[in-house]
């Protein structure tokens, strides 16, 4: 499925996924997935034979429990699909014995667009003490299981474990929805059917491989599974069986598969080991913030030559070639960011979430919290007025190239534009103080 880059994180929804991840204190977001190109089955490490798992009830021809007949009949000619995918008819019969359509997955997934948060509100909550001291303690209770994973590949366990923090508050909110019925739900009810009927032959694949059963298979109303929340496909192709008991158990109370497999795919997408996925920076004043772009890269020590320092004042190490990044806009932090910023983007791609993982596991090593300033009297965008920006920028000569609501790279160009036509700082910063320009 491609995924969209967000640049302007301020801006990114950060979607509500559940009761259990508002009670966490976070934002679910998306998942990892794998993007055009990437091997699904091709890459997953496996095991040579695996102990059998036992499915919970006798083989029983599918009889959904729904009022749904439209439903029922989707089931009955995707069943045909998967079958002709290489899943077998006992799976298939007894992933779905009992399945229902599940109305509360579908709210979920049309209602979460109007979900907002700044990216300052959002690095609140992912950096919060709470978050800080309960990583630091699982630093500690599973310090040999994660100094075995980062010798292994070579990711910093500070970095697999603000992930797990993000992810699932340390494996207490791993998702309890039936995944077969929630990707059935997803698939059937069409908005993105092929990447939801995608996901859900993944999961069939999952059980059919003996990984687990229907039901232990639980997580995210949107497919998302275990201590780090995995989808189906990147399940299939990074997830590792590191304790070495034949199955990949991303699910159980232990988290070493969980936290292996995270690494695992972070490896496979090129983390630089002792690389920091970015630096807090100070700009001098005449800094041209048209070279905030991530396609524009030197060295740190070249930046530091045009004024850039950190906040101590030195300059940053030459750790490798750089972008500067201004998540809020010229009013707020600046990040000078690495190759491994792109690496935790695979994961997710919000730069909200990204900073987040980031910041946490500086934090969890002892760092201290971001220095500057937020626009705290912003708010974040609704979706709605997102597309209308995009709708008026494009309508005054500054082609966004799309209304979609998502700001983007095209979106992020036509507000630079407009502000220089305007004599406005060209910061890209999408705020709601330009739409109210605009307007």
């Amino acid at each position: 499925m491609p995924v969209t880059r967000l640049f302007v994180a301020a801006l990114c929804a950060a979607t509500v996924q559940g009761a259990a991840a508002q009670a966490a204190g976070l934002d679910s977001v998306p998942r990892p997935q794998g993007r055009p190109g990437d091997t699904v089955a091709a890459t997953s490490p496996r095991p040579a034979s695996r102990p059998a798992v036992t499915m919970e009830t006798d083989l029983k021809p599918v009889q959904v429990s729904t009022a749904n007949i439209g439903f029922q009949r989707w089931i009955d000619g995707f069943r045909d699909r998967a079958l002709a995918q290489g899943i077998s008819a006992p799976v298939f019969d007894r992933a779905f014995a009992g399945l229902r359509y599940n109305t509360d997955v579908i709210d979920r997934d049309r209602n979460q667009s109007e979900f907002t948060k700044t990216i300052w509100d959002y690095l609140d909550s992912a950096a919060s003490d709470t978050r800080i001291r309960n990583g630091q303690a699982a630093l500690r209770e599973h310090a040999r299981l994660l100094e075995r994973i980062e010798a292994r590949y070579g990711v910093d366990k500070e970095v697999v474990v603000a992930v797990w923090g993000l992810e699932s508050a340390y494996g207490e909110f791993r998702g309890k929805t039936p995944i077969i019925e929630a990707l059935a739900t997803l698939a059937y009810d069409g908005r993105r059917g092929r990447f939801f009927e995608q996901q859900l032959i993944a999961a069939l694949k999952i059980l059919q491989s003996g990984d687990t059963t229907p039901r232990n298979m639980t997580g995210s109303w949107a497919g998302a599974m275990g201590h780090t929340q995995f989808i189906p496909t990147s399940y299939l192709a990074y997830a590792v069986d590191f304790t070495g008991d034949g199955r990949r158990d991303i699910w159980a109370d232990d988290p070493a598969d969980a936290l292996a497999s995270t690494a695992a795919y972070l490896a496979r997408f090129g983390w630089t080991k002792g690389q920091p996925w970015g630096v807090e920076v100070r700009l001098p004043r005449d800094f041209n913030v048209q070279l905030a772009d991530r396609d524009v890269k030197r060295m740190p020590s070249q930046w530091g030559a045009m004024g850039v320092r950190d906040m101590s004042g030195r300059t940053v190490p030459d750790y490798g070639r750089a972008s500067i990044l201004l998540p809020a806009g010229a009013r707020g932090a600046a990040f000078m960011i690495f190759d491994n910023f792109a690496v935790i983007e695979r994961y997710n791609t919000a730069d909200a979430y990204v900073i987040g993982v980031g910041h946490l596991s500086d934090r969890l090593r002892g760092g201290g919290p971001i220095q500057a300033a937020w626009p705290r009297g912003d708010r974040a965008l609704l979706f709605a007025e997102r597309q209308e920006l995009q709708e008026r920028l494009t309508r005054a000569g500054f082609d966004t190239r799309g209304i979609d609501g998502k700001i983007g790279p095209n979106t992020i160009a036509a507000v630079r534009a407009y502000q220089r036509s305007v004599g406005l700082v060209p910061d890209g910063y999408a705020s709601l103080d330009l739409l109210k320009r605009l307007r």
